[in-house]
């Protein structure tokens, strides 16, 4: 198949520091090259891919400081739309920006949803784009709009030579991901005081949550069991959660999925996790590490994690969270979605993209096709 890989901007990809969905979308368009698909890849200039590479930005949005991030991913879906005849699928991973274009063309489209759907903003995004395919990343993701248009769950996978299991238990507890509310890295202080163990915390502080890490959180990381090494990059966290006893994850949100977790278990760590969004569904209690509600059985349950077999851990991982695993489940969906658009209609293209959409009866373009403004237009399942 020839399928357009749509990422954000504000991460290369792979991204260079934090990034979770264009760490996703790397490993993926990887993957598909791998077997054996044509695929191009529409990200920042400094992305790093066999596939091709459109850039629709020269570098990375948010370490190039750029003052409008809008403007360039608006751009960008103007050259996917102009180059969609070249391909027989879009996958787009940017929200909601590509709809709008999406459905005034006949190419088969869809969206992986990769951040938390609860917000109030959203719900009129999914009243005007109804037809809209989407992707989910756990079918806890889904609970706030269970009547969008939902293709399927597809979990992320990572490479199964990129983290090695270490099959030592670790001297320290570690923290990965963002100083934020939300992931309630003052949870896994608590947890690491308690039990009296070392917590290494590699976490990025945002420009949106400054303010809370100055009140609420720098005066805990004066504690000498805890050390704070900043952001990692991929190269970094084989080494760093390899050489951890446990992951804390102890999120205080709807977690989407949380790809920290199966980092850790491919390398062996088992995962304490907090029971929020996606979480019972990644983790397999007492194989992979344990699910808890409260801060109380966090650290009965650290206690019990850090004694698992850690190639138990690994075996999981390999199981359910390949990136060959994910390729393949998405792939069933693009057959899908092309194999739905042929049976409503056929589909032929012009040069800008625009749908001239071929009746079966032999080629009278169907009512509506490019009309421009038909809310129909989009193409999904039937």
């Amino acid at each position: 198949m020839r399928i357009a890989q749509v990422a954000p901007l504000y991460e290369s990809v792979p991204p260079k520091l934090y990034g979770g969905t264009e760490r996703v979308v790397h490993f993926l368009t990887e993957a598909l090259l791998d077997l054996g698909h044509e695929v191009t890849l529409f990200a920042s200039g400094d992305s790093r891919t066999r596939a091709e590479l459109v850039p629709g930005a020269p570098a990375a949005l948010r370490l190039s400081h750029c003052a409008d991030p809008i403007a360039p991913h608006v751009a960008m879906m103007e050259q996917v739309f102009a180059r969609a005849a070249d391909f027989d699928v879009l996958h787009f991973h940017t929200d909601y920006l590509a709809y709008s274009l999406a459905r005034r063309q006949a190419v088969p489209y869809v969206t992986t949803m990769h951040g938390r759907l609860d917000t109030p903003e959203l719900e009129p995004i999914f009243r005007t784009f109804p037809e809209a395919p989407l992707i989910s990343i756990s079918e806890a993701q889904r609970d706030p709009v269970p009547d969008a248009n939902w293709l399927g769950t597809v979990y992320h996978g990572l490479p199964t030579d990129l983290y090695r299991l270490h099959p030592a238990q670790g001297r320290y507890l570690a923290f990965v991901g963002r100083i934020s509310p939300e992931k309630r890295v003052d949870r896994a202080i608590a947890i690491a005081q308690r039990l009296g163990m070392p917590l290494k915390i590699a976490a990025k502080i945002g420009a949106a949550d400054r303010d809370y890490f100055e009140s609420e959180i720098k005066h805990l990381f004066d504690d000498p069991l805890v050390d704070y090494v900043g952001e990692i990059g991929e190269e970094q966290k084989n080494a760093f959660l390899g050489g951890a006893a446990a992951l804390l994850f102890p999120i205080d949100w709807p977690e989407p999925f949380g790809l920290v977790m199966i980092e850790a278990m491919a390398c062996g760590t088992p995962v304490v996790a907090f029971r929020c969004g996606s979480v019972p569904e990644v983790m397999h209690n007492g194989v992979s590490g344990y699910v808890v509600d409260t801060l109380d059985d966090a650290v009965a349950a650290t206690a019990r994690a850090v004694e698992l077999p850690r190639a138990g851990v690994r075996a999981y991982f390999e199981r359910r969270f390949s990136s060959p695993r994910m390729a393949e489940d998405y792939v069933a969906l693009y057959e899908e979605l092309v194999a739905g658009a042929r049976r409503r209609h056929g589909y032929g293209r012009t040069a800008f993209g625009l749908a001239a959409i071929e009746a079966e009866d032999g080629g009278e373009v169907a009512e509506g096709a490019m009309d421009g403004l038909g809310g129909e237009a989009g193409v999904g399942l039937e």
